[in-house]
């Protein structure tokens, strides 16, 4: 019970601080409204949780975009990527032509020089040397490429490398063949002796970004 004897102590006008209340310093907490339910307001994050939405929350009714990769590409000149698998910068799009399309595209080169008598290979593949590519390659998807360079190579790289290096492959017979066969299969690279010999490497091209 209110004892009267004691001063009856004056309520501030509806809207205004208490006596004794002093604005707080700028970007510090602000006081609750009077008749404010005590504790953090509805729908804030409890305390301790990570500023920023949750990365599950939806906005608009839109899903929030997936989360971005562990691992980002190793971009070398000329916009070429990384290929961990070989060890080499590659164009993007392209990837080292594997084993079993490079052994295809030995054996196709025999049923292209049959069905065209030969000399229709002969200036096939001419023309293709200039894209270099070979009748057999251009088939399977497949084109040479220069690391050195970044580049595939031309005419003249594309004689040295099958006409040289096919002279070159043939002057032991089976003996210089199966080293041949063996480079091919143990580079990190996939060259076989005459791709040494004209410094290219076979990449599988399927959407013709080299041209």
């Amino acid at each position: 019970m209110t004892d009267p004897n004691q001063p009856y102590e004056q309520q501030p006008p509806p809207g205004q601080p208490p006596p004794g209340w002093s604005q707080p310093p700028y970007g510090g907490p602000q006081a609750p409204p009077p008749g404010a339910p005590y504790g953090p307001p509805p729908g804030a994050p409890p305390p301790g949780a990570p500023y920023g939405p949750s990365p599950s929350a939806s906005y608009g009714g839109y899903p929030a975009a997936p989360a971005a990769p562990q691992g980002l590409a190793q971009y070398g000149p000329g916009g070429t990527i990384f290929d961990p698998a070989s060890g080499l910068y590659l164009p993007p799009g392209t990837e080292l032509a594997s084993v079993g399309r490079r052994i295809g595209a030995f054996f196709l080169a025999i049923p292209l020089v049959i069905v065209t008598l030969g000399i229709g290979y002969v200036i096939w593949g001419l023309v293709l040397w200039s894209k270099g590519t070979s009748p057999a390659l251009r088939v399977l998807g497949m084109k040479c490429y220069v690391i050195s360079e970044g580049r595939p190579p031309g005419f003249w790289r594309m004689a040295l490398r099958d006409v040289v290096g096919g002279i070159v492959e043939g002057l032991l017979g089976v003996i210089t063949q199966l080293i041949s066969f063996i480079m091919f299969l143990t580079s990190n690279k996939r060259q076989s002796l005459h791709d040494v010999i004209g410094g290219t490497t076979v990449l599988y091209d399927p959407n013709k970004v080299l041209g």
